[in-house]
């Protein structure tokens, strides 16, 4: 179970963190390669605001791709299988480091705009069908814990972009190209290792009917003596569907059986997005230079962001035992204390030496406290509140809100950072209040529950208390 973690998460989620944290360390390169390219096509200077513009777009179109991504990822689980789906992914993003590594010899910067298109496809469907794929080979005991998987994946992806993207390592002038194209790594490595572990069981037996291969699957997952039970849970949920096909993202819309599941995640969803978690990077460099941080040392400091969110991720393993309601609840209210803190700190940097320090402090616990509940647990309800016919479809939904909210903070944030300076963390502070106080009301806690045995707890908000 820990090795198949291992290698769906390698081509699943690292790949979406650490294609994220690359593209930071080349901009100013890539802005020169996209001036020189002009002048020489067009025998004259790159605008500056065109300039701007096409370096928006190459950022940009990463999350645009994501969101195409997310909406093919669900279908593509269905039809191909999880582990079918993950496989075929690792195509697009061999395609993409190629498109990424040749734009620079070439001189074809649209080049590189369609291989940060591609790679953000693989993003979006990684995303969607790793969690899927996790959320049902792991026994319900052990659920949180192989959940995180795609959490950890994530911030392990950051903090390796992060450290490859050093001006030492590749993040030099001369080695931009093979920085971008590197994502074909952890893609070859998905299809060496992958193809060693079965399709997920829930998958078999449910959408494929191969009852057969659906215990040897379980067999390899939880041993011979153990899988009867995990078999016997697959039955009953496979009985209760009584033949029903997956369910596409709209069919959702219009059921109210799922109503309150539904709302659930886009309400989570649009919370881990818009949390501040972006602003908090966007943040960082300017509060580590008022702690008096030299330019050329801040890399080396914001390294310690992605080590503080990959730490969390690591520990937060625990949500096994303390359970998922309380750690996303208590992560919710403790980034709106932090909030709080930034807000005051940022505003009386200038007063007395000490301030910077409680906003570097502010800024490591609110990573934290993001890591300990939006971060890592969002993922994993997906999985869990919903049963096997509209798990896919639901994937489908988060993934699509997600990019959407990921690719709206992106445009909006420097407005809004313009427009409120550090008082945008009251804004964010706001939000996470209300996402904790809606997680408070409506989500029940689904810790050692079977798919079934959530999806009851549901039945009386979906329906009516009397029902």
């Amino acid at each position: 179970l820990f090795l198949a973690v291992c290698a769906v998460g390698i081509g699943g989620t690292f790949q979406y963190g650490y294609n994220v944290s690359i593209i930071n360390a080349p901009t100013q390169h890539i802005h020169r390669f996209l001036n020189e390219t002009w002048s020489s096509r067009y025998h004259k200077e790159l605008n500056p605001d065109l300039l701007t513009f096409l370096w928006s777009v190459i950022a940009s179109i990463f999350s645009l791709g994501g969101l195409c991504g997310a909406l093919i990822g669900g279908s593509m689980a269905i039809r191909l299988g999880r582990k079918g789906a993950l496989l075929m992914n690792n195509v697009i993003a061999i395609l993409a480091s190629v498109l990424m590594g040749i734009s620079f010899p070439t001189g074809l910067f649209e080049l590189l705009i369609a291989g940060r298109f591609l790679i953000g496809i693989n993003s979006g469907i990684g995303l969607c069908v790793q969690p899927l794929y996790i959320g049902e080979v792991a026994p319900k005991h052990l659920r949180g814990a192989m959940a995180m998987g795609s959490s950890i994946f994530l911030t392990g992806g950051i903090l390796t972009g992060q450290i490859i993207g050093l001006r030492e390592l590749l993040g030099g002038e001369a080695y931009w190209p093979l920085l971008l194209s590197s994502s074909c790594f952890p893609a070859f490595a998905q299809l060496l290792l992958l193809p060693w572990f079965p399709e997920s069981p829930r998958y078999l037996l449910i959408d494929r009917g191969d009852e057969l291969s659906c215990a040897k699957a379980l067999k390899r997952f939880h041993g011979s003596s153990d899988y009867r039970r995990e078999m016997e849970d697959i039955q009953r949920e496979c009985f209760a569907l009584d033949g029903e096909k997956p369910k596409k993202p709209w069919q959702l819309f219009t059921d109210r059986g799922v109503r309150w599941q539904l709302i659930t995640v886009i309400v989570m969803t649009m919370g881990q997005q818009l949390s501040g978690i972006n602003a908090i990077y966007f943040y960082a460099t300017y509060i580590f230079k008022q702690a008096g941080i030299s330019a050329e040392k801040i890399p080396y400091v914001t390294l310690g962001t992605g080590a503080c969110e990959c730490l969390t991720a690591l520990t937060c393993v625990s949500n096994n035992y303390v359970g998922r309601r309380y750690l996303i609840i208590g992560g919710y209210l403790l980034m709106s204390l932090w909030s709080t803190v930034l807000t005051f700190s940022l505003t009386y940097q200038e007063l007395y030496s000490w301030v910077p320090y409680v906003s570097m402090a502010s800024i490591f616990a609110f990573i934290l406290s993001f890591g300990l509940g939006p971060g890592g647990i969002t993922n994993t309800l997906t999985a869990e509140l919903f049963i096997q016919s509209s798990r896919p479809a639901a994937y489908m939904i988060a993934g699509t809100v997600s990019w959407i909210s990921f690719f709206t903070i992106g445009m909006l944030f420097p407005f809004i950072v313009n427009g409120l300076k550090q008082y945008c963390f009251l804004v964010f502070l706001l939000e996470c209040s209300l996402v904790a106080a809606f997680i408070f009301l409506v989500i029940p806690e689904t810790k050692n529950k079977s798919f079934l045995e959530i999806k009851k707890e549901f039945h009386k908000l979906n329906f009516g208390r009397n029902s």
